[in-house]
């Protein structure tokens, strides 16, 4: 299938779901995650969910690497170059939606690209060779493809793979991993 039409499908199915099912799946890739032994880094980059668009509750994602004492990194997109700044979640950080609804720090300790050990990558689908569907701006491929070659990719979703996504481009940046509520694919 193509990416727009796997966009339509997978923001219906996403607005299917009522809060407990967001919550319950959120828990379940949480737990699913700490099966992997992604957990001796340092620099680990976390997107704040979008609640409007249903995301992934990444909050429990956020208690495991407090939990584990770990350096959290989160962003904040510039619409005007389609890139994505990133800051060291403190406790001082200050947390504000932007126009799209997308929390973000008003500002903070500038964290480079090539630091950033494990990045959780949000999307709406994914297929069994390990990419993904995002919202189709960019924003992502980009960051990734300006991290250093060994950072690890884990995409969340609350829905399983599809078999194949037709219209991969070259920019297009490939998961090393996709959690579900249900299982871990490595790719």
């Amino acid at each position: 299938m193509l990416k727009a039409e796997l966009r339509k499908i997978y923001k219906l199915k996403r607005q299917e779901l009522d809060s407990e099912a967001i919550e319950e799946f959120s828990l379940q890739i949480a737990n699913q995650l700490l099966t992997l032994s992604i957990w001796d880094f340092s620099f680990y980059h976390l997107f704040l969910s979008i609640e409007e668009h249903k995301e992934v509750n990444t909050d429990y994602i956020l208690n495991i690497l407090s939990g584990k004492d770990k350096n959290i990194v989160i962003s904040k997109s510039d619409f005007s170059t389609g890139n994505m700044d990133h800051f060291l979640l403190t406790d001082g950080t200050v947390i504000k939606k932007n126009n799209y609804n997308i929390p973000e720090p008003v500002d903070g300790i500038e964290i480079s690209n090539q630091k950033i050990d494990v990045v959780f990558v949000p999307l709406l689908a994914f297929d069994l060779q390990g990419h993904r569907v995002g919202y189709g701006k960019g924003f992502y491929d980009r960051f990734l493809a300006e991290c250093k070659p060994e950072t690890i990719k884990i995409g969340l979703s609350f829905f399983e793979a599809e078999t194949n996504i037709e219209d991969i481009f070259e920019n297009d940046m490939a998961l090393n991993y996709c959690v579900t509520p249900k299982q871990v694919y490595s790719f």
